[in-house]
């Protein structure tokens, strides 16, 4: 394998982990909410996709459409469901755990239970170093790094940023200073989901989109936001590039199964001597 495929295909897992642990970020290490429907909403995100090029719609409008699906899904979940359980960890773990078993079985009624292919906006590859290397691949590495940084711009530097900061600092103190604390968790838990579909737009042209594709990408989201450290922007971008490089190396060495379960372990000997993660908020 050549050293540039082998850095590209790590930083393309990294990516794929990248965005679709910033929406569990979000929710996760910043409303401290145990969302196990988290994957269903990338799903959703795909099949937005799906349905899209379907009808005779491009790629791109599906990008934009799908973190709107997302946000307004996420948006409704929150006022219904979600707000009552803040308080409530084990509740809100049983509830979107059977959340996603419903989301499942409602595609499967839609679109069946056949898989899915979409196809790619971007054909062809580009020569990088005497390496041809697939151009889909390429936009998605830079479309990532875009929405990191915009994410993390966002966070610090808006007054949304600063409201949802103080929140999760003091809630109560937040209250007392004025800042409508339901609107700023409803928002942040829409942004959230957004998120987890814009993803699964992105990742659709990789895979084949079917109605438990999320299961795939939930685990290995909790485990990266978990190692980079919770709430932390910066520590998800980090944490995906390990997680990424290290399993692709590993995946041309040993079998797949064995090199996730390798990294794993890695990864829990880091959080046993680094609890606060690579780059802790």
């Amino acid at each position: 394998m050549n050293l540039v495929s082998l850095l590209l295909n790590g930083l393309t897992l990294a990516t794929i982990l990248m965005i679709v642990a910033l929406g569990l970020a979000i929710i996760f290490g910043l409303m401290n909410v145990i969302n196990l429907a988290h994957g269903e909403f990338v799903t959703i995100g795909a099949y937005t996709l799906a349905l899209v090029q379907a009808l005779g719609g491009s790629y791109w409008l599906a990008l934009l459409l799908a973190p709107i699906v997302g946000g307004l899904l996420g948006l409704a979940l929150e006022r219904t469901l979600i707000r009552f359980l803040y308080r409530r960890p084990i509740s809100a773990i049983l509830a979107t755990w059977g959340l996603s078993l419903v989301i499942q079985q409602l595609i499967q009624l839609a679109f069946g239970a056949a898989p899915r292919r979409v196809d790619s906006p971007i054909d062809g590859s580009i020569l990088i170093l005497g390496e041809s290397y697939p151009a889909y691949r390429l936009f998605l590495i830079v479309v990532a790094a875009l929405v990191v940084a915009a994410c993390a711009i966002g966070f610090k530097y808006t007054r949304f940023g600063l409201d949802l900061r103080a929140v999760i600092q003091n809630r109560s103190v937040a209250a007392a200073m004025g800042i409508n604390t339901e609107r700023v968790y409803a928002a942040a838990f829409a942004l959230g989901v957004a998120m987890a579909a814009l993803a699964g737009v992105l990742i659709a042209p990789l895979t084949v989109v079917i109605a438990q594709m999320g299961l795939n990408y939930l685990a290995r989201s909790f485990f990266v936001v978990i190692l980079g450290g919770a709430g932390s922007i910066g520590g998800v971008a980090a944490s995906s590039v390990f997680v990424g490089g290290l399993e692709t190396v590993l995946n041309y060495q040993i079998p797949v199964t064995v090199s996730q379960a390798l990294v794993l372990v890695i990864a829990i000997l880091i959080i046993r001597f680094r609890p606060q993660g690579l780059l802790p908020a």
